[in-house]
């Protein structure tokens, strides 16, 4: 069963709120936040050849090309919350986040850098 749409305005909120105080944002704000960009990037790059996954709030499926269909994929990319809301928002760029390991991304297919910021 498909999980419900966020509301632009409530998910655009969230993240506002998550970027104003990081340090400070609560736990559901910090959810409904990477919940709505992945939303966001799963509607903006069609697919399922790509597995996001930032634990423990979300995972979405994007790209087009070969999709898989049971097990581990073979592009995934994964990230802890703040670094996938720094690349979500732009405060991070792909290649900083891959060099410096906060990325953690396998596959021919595994870079999203063509689709981040999300929010320019």
């Amino acid at each position: 069963m498909a999980r419900a749409r966020i509301d632009d305005g409530l998910g655009r909120t969230a993240v506002k709120a998550y970027l104003a105080d990081e340090a400070g944002a609560s736990r559901d704000t910090k959810a409904l936040a990477v919940r709505y960009t992945l939303q966001i990037l799963a509607e903006q790059a069609e697919g399922n050849t790509v597995e996001v996954r930032v634990p423990p709030f979300g995972a979405t499926q994007c790209i087009a090309g070969p999709r898989h269909t049971r097990g581990t994929p073979p592009n995934v990319v994964e990230t802890d919350v703040a670094t996938w809301l720094a690349l979500a928002t732009g405060t991070l760029a792909w290649p900083d986040g891959i060099s410096s390991g906060r990325i953690h991304a396998s596959g021919q297919r595994a870079d999203l850098s063509a689709e981040l910021p999300l929010f320019p």
